[in-house]
């Protein structure tokens, strides 16, 4: 609720502190005192537009902060967090407002963009005023109240989810249809494709094999002239192998005379003998690879490059060809059993869209049900706030199938008559101002807060309407701040002796010129006030008797 409004050279305030407490607050005062200003700060603070004018004439700017305090699961706070900003407890709201029109925002001295000031505004306080189009007047919230009202929250999840799922199904089946679209105008492409790689037949590391092998080849003199410089270094006659052969013969002889000491001599000469054998006979194999080789140069350099041009053809790696070739099956066996596969996934979006309207229509149909019952109490809220002739319906307009949504197949909106011989029309464009504050009060009593910030703002609810009517009036005021914070600014006393508290709008003079103060007022200087609204400036002791009467079943401590 709402906590706390500061005001700082606002128009004719220079300087407001108020305080606000939970159930009904009236603001009272002569005309011109400066209540609309007050109201004009308060849309400030919650994101309204803002103009140079309402800056008090010799102010370098305007501050206006308004605090609440919300409950942790409030939408204040899923609105500063999709922002990451941070929000705890108690809730500041404060707008800067410059000469040059300009404006500045903050969230508990976080700044933010103004739209999401008034987003996050639109959430804290609803203001029933002549031509502000918020709350119940914006047809759009009218589908969610008559649900709330109703009871319908688990229907209405019930039919979202329905439509979740049969979209998924939908788009399922298009994305298939457009991928099979797609592969049917490449289908001859594809199948050349497929025919070169699979004529190809390229394996995993080809690339690199020949390309070593192509090395290999192309630095074949090279490597043939110094295997045959090695081999007749290790097997000429008097070669290494030769002298091998004879130190070891040598050694063998004197052996047993050394008595011991020529053992691992002899055994490294064997040892070297036999690796010397071993190069020799890898030589000899190496050198028939390349007096004979399996492939000649050219042929290997012309498997490397079709492997190359395949894969710049394909935009991968060379190693990745047997990858693609695999995919461009896998394409051309999906367009051979594509449409079975179409077939079901249009079955299932079948199935899905029944599973939808199947609930959308038990929604519809409760919707409905209720819709008549909230007609029959508005209207009969309305008689009793003098508007006996006025009718109200709950429209219902069937959509097209393209405009369907996750809260069903109908548009729902809230319209008035406000006459026998008057058309229905948008509660907005048909009702006069005070006409329209009185149903919007009846619309709030009856659906009890349904979808409601937890601060409403009243203005002039009572315009044109006096006696039992006013009363009326007061009576579902204090009603509706059982359960919401409610603040009213009215000229009926029969409404402001309604209130748990009471505030008194003034101008006064001083030497800048006509400054607005708001008082907060004792039971007695309540009581004069109500019977200064009675009477009007001659308070007589009837009308302070008549103020007793009024505030009699209201008595209740002053609030500082």
């Amino acid at each position: 609720m709402l906590l706390t409004l500061s005001v700082r050279d606002v128009v004719l305030i220079r300087s407001l502190d108020l305080t606000f407490e939970s159930g009904l607050g009236v603001l009272t005062g002569e005309t011109g005192a400066g209540k609309s200003i007050l109201l004009d700060s308060l849309g400030l603070a919650l994101g309204q537009r803002a103009e140079a004018g309402l800056l008090r004439t010799g102010a370098d700017q305007a501050v206006i902060s308004a605090s609440f305090d919300i409950p942790a699961d409030h939408a204040a706070h899923r609105l500063l967090a999709e922002k990451g900003l941070a929000s705890d407890g108690e809730l500041i709201l404060r707008r800067v407002l410059t000469r040059d029109g300009r404006s500045r925002a903050f969230v508990n001295d976080q700044p933010v963009s103004v739209g999401l000031l008034k987003e996050i505004g639109d959430t804290l306080v609803e203001v029933q005023a002549q031509f502000a189009e918020r709350g119940l007047l914006d047809p759009a919230t009218h589908r969610a109240a008559l649900d709330t009202h109703a009871g319908l929250e688990a229907a209405g999840r019930a039919v979202r989810d329905a439509f979740r799922r049969w979209r998924q199904a939908a788009l399922r089946r298009e994305e298939s249809e457009a991928e099979l679209e797609k592969a049917r105008t490449e289908e001859e492409f594809l199948r050349a494709e497929l025919a070169q790689l699979e004529k190809l037949a390229p394996r995993p590391g080809e690339d690199r094999e020949l390309a070593a092998e192509r090395a290999l080849l192309q630095n074949r003199e090279q490597l043939a002239d110094t295997l045959e410089r090695g081999r007749g270094l290790l097997g000429a006659d008097d070669g290494i192998l030769d002298r091998l052969k004879i130190a070891g013969a040598l050694l063998e002889k004197a052996t047993p005379k050394a008595g011991g000491r020529l053992d691992e001599a002899l055994a490294a000469v064997e040892r070297a003998t036999l690796e010397a054998e071993e190069a020799l006979s890898q030589m000899d194999h190496v050198g028939a690879d390349f007096e004979a080789p399996a492939r000649d140069l050219e042929e290997i350099e012309e498997r490397l490059f079709a492997l190359k041009d395949q894969a710049r053809r394909h935009k991968v790696a060379a190693d990745e060809l047997p990858d693609v070739l695999a995919r461009l099956r896998e394409s051309l066996e999906m367009l051979e059993d594509s449409d079975a596969n179409i077939a079901a996934l249009r079955e299932a979006e079948a199935a899905g869209r029944a599973d939808f309207l199947t609930e959308a229509e038990e929604l519809r149909a409760r919707r409905n049900k209720s819709a008549r019952s909230l007609e029959r109490r508005v209207v009969a809220e309305l008689a009793d706030l003098k508007l006996e002739k006025a009718r109200f319906r709950v429209r219902f307009d069937a959509l097209e199938e393209t405009a369907w949504s996750e809260h069903g197949i109908d548009r729902i909106r809230f319209e008035i008559a406000t006459n026998p011989d008057t058309p229905f029309g948008d509660l907005a464009r048909i009702a006069s101002g005070g006409e329209l504050s009185r149903i919007m009060l009846a619309l709030k009593v009856v659906l009890a807060g349904a979808g409601s910030a937890p601060t409403l703002v009243f203005d002039e609810v009572d315009s044109g309407v006096g006696g039992a009517t006013a009363a009326a009036v007061g009576s579902r005021l204090a009603r509706l701040a059982e359960t919401l914070q409610v603040l009213v600014i009215t000229h009926s006393p029969q409404v402001a002796a309604q209130g748990h508290y009471h505030g008194r709008v003034s101008k006064g003079e001083d030497g800048d010129g006509s400054l607005t103060t708001v008082e907060t007022l004792s039971l007695a200087q309540r009581r004069e006030e109500i019977a200064r609204m009675i009477s009007g400036a001659n308070i007589t002791d009837a009308a302070r008797q008549a103020a007793d009467q009024l505030l009699q079943p209201h008595d209740r401590p002053a609030v500082s």
